[in-house]
């Protein structure tokens, strides 16, 4: 195993840091390793923003829910779906390309693009002993979001990244098991199958609970995702996607 995986494996979220800023050689070195992700056919529909300006973190923290360490950390960054500079690229190359702009593909893209980007700039974080938190709780509000940061049409906020010197050590919280991971050649959709797998899964989300609340936390991964699937949240996201222009044809 090379210092590459032992990284990757090794990852826990970080949500306490030390009241150290990075320098702009991490900020760079951050977003070099963003952009050197895959992206699809070349298009980088995606851009990062920095946010330092103390009074915007202090909002996309309030936005967030009240979260501490969105506004307490190293740096923080916002990654965005982007598909504005390629509208510009129609105007400026005589070519209509509001259809395509406006693809279910182009907006997968997008999403896709921004995410393999946030996740090889969190692999390059924690390489240089930095830690991580992804933030999805900016999409309680991406209206808000989006004056905040005055983001345009064709572009979507999708998630923040809080990077910073870690100021506390967790847990690694156990993964579902390979085997119920990984499919070859055909899903396997037994249900009875998939029950039972999520019992033994439960089992041992439980058993990480209790030892790490010395028994004050009773709770399984089955429990957590029904309840949370059970709750409608952030249901406006259709019509802000839309009204971004990205009208998913």
């Amino acid at each position: 195993m090379n210092s590459t995986i032992e990284t990757i494996l090794s990852h826990k979220s970080v949500r306490k840091f030390k009241d150290e800023k990075l320098t702009r050689e991490q900020v760079e070195t951050l977003v070099r390793s963003a952009q050197a992700a895959s992206t699809s056919s070349m298009i980088q529909a995606y851009t990062i923003i920095g946010v330092t300006d103390p009074g915007k973190k202090a909002e996309l923290a309030a936005i967030a829910g009240n979260q501490s360490y969105v506004e307490k950390n190293g740096h923080f960054f916002v990654f965005c779906a982007d598909l504005y500079r390629h509208e510009v690229i129609g105007e400026k190359e005589g070519a209509e390309v509001a259809q395509s702009l406006e693809s279910t593909e182009k907006f997968m893209v997008a999403l896709i693009d921004a995410a393999l980007a946030a996740q090889n700039a969190s692999v390059a974080a924690e390489s240089m002993g930095l830690g991580i938190c992804y933030i999805g709780g900016i999409r309680n509000d991406l209206g808000a979001v989006s004056e905040v940061l005055d983001i345009p049409d064709r572009v979507i906020p999708l998630f923040g990244l809080a990077v910073g010197v870690p100021d506390e050590d967790n847990d690694l919280k156990p993964r579902r098991p390979l085997s119920h991971v990984y499919h070859e050649n055909t899903y396997r959709s037994d249900k009875e199958s998939v029950a039972k797998e999520l019992e033994e899964y439960d089992e041992t989300v439980a058993s990480y609970y209790h030892e790490r609340t010395n028994g004050q936390r009773v709770d399984t991964w089955s429990a957590q995702m029904a309840r949370m699937l059970s709750a409608k949240k952030r249901m406006y996201m259709k019509e802000f996607v839309e009204k971004k222009k990205f009208d998913l044809k």
